[in-house]
């Protein structure tokens, strides 16, 4: 079956869309992403997308940072997106990739006289982790910071960060890693954003703390709070308060909720995935795919 994508303004195969080799954002990472994901619910037949208002809000606020031009309204994005995934007709889970990208063919890093294109891929995805529980590490890397490459935007070049700090985790036996800030407080996860339960409270690092800011983060603040009744608290994390923390999880749109029970080779509560991030997991599973009424309007039909 021929798997479609939207490159140049236009749907093609995805064998056919291609870049020069020296496409400026291939030589200098100077292009930006958003990750979403669609969901299929098998009971109703349809596809959601999941907030992908959202993602592209924050696509496009990628995009002012790197002087990039809104090729599309947010509407146009989804108007796009839509009807890929209707042609890919996947009737599975999928991952969607928009890219904008700077498309010069030149030497020099700068951005100025630089035109933007725009490039949207989607593929079949399940679990990106097993649900069994990570072991991670906390990274010898820092997070870039917000006034060398802002960890806020989604800009390919800065994901070098992301890729030498899970590489070295897993090349250490661990499932991936924690990663500190330049202040030496805790961050994220290499590409996750990271939440604790500590005393019954859903701990998590604020948005001016060298994270990206997370439209999965805020789903999870929204919804335990709202449905599940837990006390959430935004604030600076000590790598200490890691190893007693009761449990543990990373969040994305790739990891979706991912529990964590080691953390540098200490047990997290008894070692095993805990009884809230099991909640967690099982309502936003249930969020995303549109079974719950009051968070319809997240979930866009495909077919809309």
């Amino acid at each position: 079956m021929t798997e479609y994508v939207y490159h140049e303004e236009q749907f093609m195969p995805k064998e056919k869309a291609v870049i020069p080799v020296m496409t400026h954002a291939f030589l200098y990472g100077t292009a930006v992403f958003e990750g979403l994901r669609a969901y299929y619910n098998k009971e109703e037949d349809k596809t959601y997308i999941f907030r992908p208002k959202e993602h592209f809000e924050r696509l496009l606020n990628s995009a002012k940072i790197m002087y990039m031009k809104e090729l599309h309204t947010i509407d146009e994005y989804i108007k796009i997106l839509k009807e890929l995934l209707r042609k890919n007709n996947y009737k599975k889970d999928a991952y969607i990739r928009p890219i904008i990208y700077k498309s010069a063919g030149r030497i020099g890093p700068h951005l100025i006289d630089n035109p933007d294109k725009y490039t949207l891929f989607t593929f079949p995805m399940d679990d990106y982790f097993e649900n069994s529980g990570l072991n991670v590490c906390v990274s010898n890397w820092r997070r870039n910071s917000d006034n060398s490459i802002p960890p806020r935007a989604k800009i390919n070049g800065a994901y070098v960060n992301a890729s030498l700090i899970s590489t070295d985790a897993r090349l250490n036996g661990f499932d991936d890693a924690i990663v500190l800030s330049q202040s030496g407080k805790v961050a994220e996860g290499a590409a996750m954003n990271l939440f604790l339960i500590i005393n019954g409270k859903l701990v998590t690092t604020t948005t001016t703390s060298e994270i990206l800011t997370g439209v999965t983060r805020n789903t999870i603040l929204t919804i335990a709070k709202e449905e599940l009744n837990i006390e959430v608290e935004e604030r600076v994390i000590d790598r200490s308060e890691l190893y007693c923390a009761d449990e543990a999880f990373f969040s994305g749109t790739g990891a979706q909720i991912a529990p964590i029970i080691s953390i540098d080779k200490r047990n997290i509560g008894d070692g095993k995935v805990g009884k809230l991030v099991s909640k967690i997991q099982n309502l936003y599973n249930n969020v995303v795919r549109g079974k719950i009424e009051k968070y319809k309007d997240w979930c866009v039909s495909i077919d809309d």
